[in-house]
């Protein structure tokens, strides 16, 4: 699995995943809402840390600079 997500993509995926679990862990929690906050979160989080995005391969999308570019 190659890496699609660059640094800046992959800073900000963890900074807007860590607003959604606070959200949906302690403001909205045991809502329908909080539990879509807290699944989108992992997601984002999930993806920031690994730095692989299943639907930007999808989309044929890519972030992160590979040495092939340069």
């Amino acid at each position: 699995m190659k890496t699609n997500v660059g640094l800046l993509d992959r800073l900000i995926r963890l900074l807007v995943a860590s607003v959604l679990l606070y959200l949906g862990l302690f403001l909205y929690s045991g809502s329908a809402l909080g539990i879509g906050l807290v699944v989108a979160g992992g997601v984002l989080l999930v993806t920031g840390l690994v730095g692989f995005c299943g639907l930007y391969s999808l989309l044929g999308l890519r972030t992160s600079q590979t040495r092939e570019q340069i």
